[in-house]
């Protein structure tokens, strides 16, 4: 099988890169760049995709080999799984992987900001010792918690939050009330979810329908002084405008960002100045046991279509009927 190619977009871990070496010759792209896919993805018989650069149907489409998409990651959005699918191509990714680790970074950020971590330790490092007197961290004890999205990060979420003795609330179309009570959440809809929410996490896909979904309007009725923490899709607010806009006015009282849109971000934002808008590079939900997990299980299904047998996780199953 030497002589096909198995085409990655980033680097991959040393698993995932045996498993997918014997599968083929196994070759990583220069850049995330569509013109340079679409010249190195020619003769692939799978793309495994790091990060999320644009896999659009022109890319899919230029090689006649092409056979399994892999993504390293709960998300897909970047990919046309429309023209992968009419292509008879299963996208297959990793979801639940580095659930914990998103988890675990949304607890980071929410204490980080409410406990004034990086104001004080500067302060401290400036000789600024008065400045205990000057400022007032807040609890998590009592707070009402807000979840936007109750899948597995956002279920993880719940059950981290509660030993902190804070009310759970969540928005999600898709449960029923009983399957939220079974995840420790109320459920209840979205403009009452930001109205009494202390904290706010964001944890759904993005999808068409709900891209912009925390917008101008809906920051109007969060309630003053609260914090938000998006490690989902930079594409689910509206704008970084919308949320310096609220932190200038005390709407927000702080914000955790790890995704953007676009990414990388104009750091020439005003909002990269404040410092109560704590950030990273769409990393948090990358530690060493998440990326573990999700090379070993995309790479593990990559090699399993390339057997002609089922994957586990696949965005598209319908490619398999018939």
């Amino acid at each position: 099988m030497s002589e096909k190619k198995i085409l990655a977009t980033g680097p991959l871990d040393d698993y995932a890169v045996g498993v997918l070496s014997d599968c083929g010759e196994f070759v990583t792209a220069p850049d995330n760049e569509e013109s340079t896919l679409l010249e190195w993805i020619d003769g692939a018989v799978a793309l495994a995709v790091r990060g999320i650069p644009p896999i659009s149907a022109a890319v899919i489409n230029k090689s006649p080999d092409l056979k399994v998409i892999g993504r390293t990651g709960a998300g897909f959005s970047n990919v046309d799984i429309e023209a992968a699918t009419a292509k008879g191509i299963p996208v297959v990714y990793t979801p639940g992987a580095g659930a914990r680790a998103v988890a675990e970074a949304a607890m980071a950020f929410m204490l980080a900001l409410c406990k004034l971590v990086l104001h004080w330790d500067r302060e401290t490092k400036a000789g600024n010792w008065s400045s205990r007197f000057e400022s007032q961290g807040s609890d998590l004890e009592g707070a009402t918690l807000g979840i936007i999205g109750l899948g597995r990060i956002g279920r993880i979420l719940a059950q981290m939050a509660q030993p902190f003795q804070m009310k759970i609330v969540a928005y999600d179309p898709f449960l029923t009330p009983e399957q939220g009570a079974e995840a420790g959440a109320e459920l209840i809809e979205l403009d009452d979810l930001l109205k009494c929410s202390d904290f706010i996490s964001i944890h759904c896909a993005q999808t068409q329908e709900n891209t912009g979904l925390i917008n101008r309007e809906r920051i109007n009725l969060v309630k003053q002084g609260a914090y938000l923490i998006n490690l989902s899709r930079g594409g689910l607010v509206e704008s970084l405008d919308v949320l310096h806009e609220a932190l200038q006015d005390g709407r927000l009282a702080g914000v955790g960002l790890d995704v953007f849109e676009p990414e990388p971000p104009d750091v020439s934002h005003p909002i990269f100045k404040l410092d109560n808008c704590l950030t990273s590079p769409h990393a948090m939900g990358t530690t060493k046991g998440a990326m573990t997990r999700i090379f070993k299980t995309m790479a593990d299904d990559i090699a399993a279509v390339l057997r002609g047998e089922r994957p586990q996780f696949v965005v598209n199953p319908e490619v398999f009927k018939g």
